[in-house]
């Protein structure tokens, strides 16, 4: 598991810092400040969580089982909350009306408040 869970740390930072300098430079010529600076918000939450997966790899006192389930709200916090913020944020070069999904980005940062929660509770319940 921990092997999965570096590998997905690493593809979520390689892919924030691409849309990081992807929003830097092109983004930045057609999106207004508000839209830009919500899609750094992503990008920026994104990463957090990579590097927040790197530590869960890291905590050999936690069960299996939990470290399984905090990394899967991980990957779907961060799949809805920055995903969407990302679909949102580019709509207006889209073309695509992205206002329907809107409802998941707050359902994406719940599952990563959760994440936190269960991998303190898990830390603060290990007994050495």
């Amino acid at each position: 598991m921990n092997k999965k869970i570096t590998a997905t740390a690493a593809l979520f930072g390689m892919i924030a810092i691409i849309l990081g300098a992807f929003g830097a430079h092109a983004l930045k010529k057609v999106l207004n400040p508000e839209q830009l600076m919500s899609f750094e918000t992503g990008v920026r939450y994104q990463m957090y969580h990579a590097f927040f997966l790197f530590v869960l790899a890291t905590q050999n006192d936690i069960v299996e089982k939990t470290k399984k389930n905090i990394y899967t709200l991980v990957v779907l916090g961060v799949l809805f909350f920055s995903g969407s913020i990302y679909l949102l944020s580019t709509m207006g070069i889209t073309g695509i009306n992205f206002k329907s999904i809107g409802f998941i980005t707050p359902i994406g940062g719940l599952l990563l408040i959760v994440a936190w929660g269960l991998l303190g509770f898990s830390i603060l319940k290990t007994r050495k």
